[in-house]
């Protein structure tokens, strides 16, 4: 037995985990293994399908499934699971997404029975709990940014940009100013900013950043005019810098008659310390994720409430949710909403794990949150100023973007970087973002990571430079520690192959 094992070993050169690593679930399969047993099928049954399913909706042949006993299986999909890099398996530096940790209080919540077993349709007056818990936030988030007008129906960030956008559209309708069709954008926004504005029927116009990586005034007010809508910025922005003239920008704005949008996307940033709508904010979504820990990424549902000043809260999608003079909650349906922009009222389960990590922090741990966030970031950045140039400064607010031009000219770019990264056990951060930083990597460290864990970072990204500098190949052919190295992402985006036969 021991010689024919040395044999299989030496014959397929693999151990154990590299099978793992290296073998689909399909070529894993033995014909005639199975990993379950289903008794006979009775007589009484035989044939009932084909009486009820249309004949071209029948198998003619078997589907090509995986033979495998449930012990491989098992062993399989396990291995799989603990390649997988998450919050709560390694640092997650994604600049502008902010992947951080999500309190496990915050699962015990929506799990709970009074919001997970409740049904859309049932009547307000048995939802009582959960319609609370909405207002409640809907209350605290106005509150937070002075725009006591709220939506928490939008199911993403850019789902937030998209409705309110449908907002103003609507909002200058009403007014007859339909010559309203620009919506202003510097060029450090994200991308789905000119695309909402795009999809909502409006034309998105770009203005140039000054030589601080802000908002240039004078070009704001060369293209500020009858057509404008409405500004749309980031603030703190995409640089990781605070807009400290955005008042300004906001009173030229609106003495033109347009609107003031802010991308809400860095708001963790500034939580609890500066509230959009004192510095000109009309509009803007939240991103649940971003600062309120709901968990994100993976292609799962996700959460973006909005919030709006006094005059535009009858756009709002509706229903919004309400408490009467007896203390009782219902639904609000405005004529003048633009309707819903989502089935029934939300992610309810995403809304009350904000609503337990809102409840659970208070208002001095909120102010905690940005204050942590922008500490980190700026230390985490102190430790690679001297490696790696920074185009704005050696302060920032809550993300910083480094520029790696200088290991370009040793033959190693910004991607090269981040996929060395997934050798050392770290996610890669965002790249090539924004695009006004040429060879660009934001990084954002959050607010949840300790000193140990920015330090350790930091030194791979060091040792990462310094490899550079002596052998770029080595960074270069990174990641060299996974079982499928670097793929063509540049192709597999032009000519994508969404299916494939089995």
């Amino acid at each position: 037995m021991s010689r024919r094992i040395q044999i299989t070993v030496e014959e397929n050169n693999l151990s154990v985990k590299e099978r793992l690593d290296t073998q689909t679930i399909f070529e894993l399969s033995v014909p005639g293994r199975t990993g379950f047993s289903l008794p006979p099928e009775p007589p009484e049954t035989k044939g009932v399908c084909a009486d009820v399913i249309p004949e071209r909706f029948l198998r003619e042949t078997p589907p090509a499934l995986p033979e495998v006993s449930e012990l491989t299986t098992m062993r399989h999909f396990t291995h799989l699971s603990g390649r997988t890099m998450g919050v709560e398996t390694t640092f997650y530096p994604l600049g502008s997404c902010t992947m951080k940790y999500n309190p496990k209080i915050n699962e015990f919540g929506a799990g709970l029975p009074g919001f997970s077993n409740l049904h859309p349709d049932q009547p307000a007056s048995t939802m009582q709990g959960l319609l609370e818990a909405y207002y409640q936030v809907q209350e605290i988030l106005g509150k937070l940014t002075n725009l006591p007008g709220v939506s928490l129906q939008p199911a993403a960030g850019a789902h937030g940009e998209f409705t309110c956008l449908l907002m103003a559209k609507a909002y200058f309708d009403d007014k007859g100013e339909t010559e309203r069709t620009q919506v202003i954008i510097p060029d450090t926004a994200h991308g789905t900013n000119p695309a909402s504005a795009f999809r909502v029927g409006l034309e998105p116009v770009e203005i140039k950043s000054d030589s601080t990586g802000r908002i240039d005034i004078e070009a704001l007010k060369k293209v500020v005019g009858p057509r404008t809508a409405c500004l749309m910025v980031t603030n703190p922005n995409t640089c990781g810098l605070f807009e400290d003239r955005l008042a300004e920008a906001a009173e030229i704005v609106h003495q033109a008659g347009g609107l003031v949008y802010i991308d809400g996307a860095n708001f963790n940033a500034i939580v609890g310390r500066v509230r959009p709508g004192d510095f000109g904010g009309d509009m803007m979504h939240i991103n649940l994720h971003k600062t309120f820990s709901i968990p994100h990424g993976g292609g799962g549902p996700g959460a973006g409430p909005i919030v709006v000043r006094d005059f535009l809260a009858p756009y709002l999608p509706a229903p919004t949710v309400v408490k009467s003079n007896d203390g009782n909650y219902d639904f609000n349906f405005d004529p003048r909403s633009i309707g819903k922009v989502r089935s029934y009222f939300g992610n309810v389960a995403h809304v009350v794990r904000a609503y337990v990590y809102l409840r659970q922090l208070g208002e001095q741990g909120l102010r905690d949150v940005s204050d942590y966030a922008v500490l980190n970031a700026n230390y985490l950045l102190s430790l690679l100023v001297d490696k790696y140039d920074i185009p704005y400064g050696k302060r920032c607010m809550h993300e910083f973007v480094i520029d790696a031009t200088r290991q370009k000219k040793m033959g190693v770019k910004a991607v090269d970087i981040a996929k060395k990264l997934i050798d050392y056990g770290f996610h890669p951060p965002t790249t090539y973002f924004p695009l006004i930083v040429p060879e660009a990597i934001m990084i954002e460290p959050t607010e949840t990571e300790n000193k140990e864990m920015l330090e350790l970072f930091a030194a791979a990204m060091i040792d990462i430079s310094n490899r550079g500098s002596v052998d770029a190949a080595d960074v270069v052919d990174s990641p060299l520690s996974t079982p499928v190295r670097r793929l063509d992402e540049l192709g597999a985006a032009r000519n994508p192959i969404v299916v494939e036969a089995l």
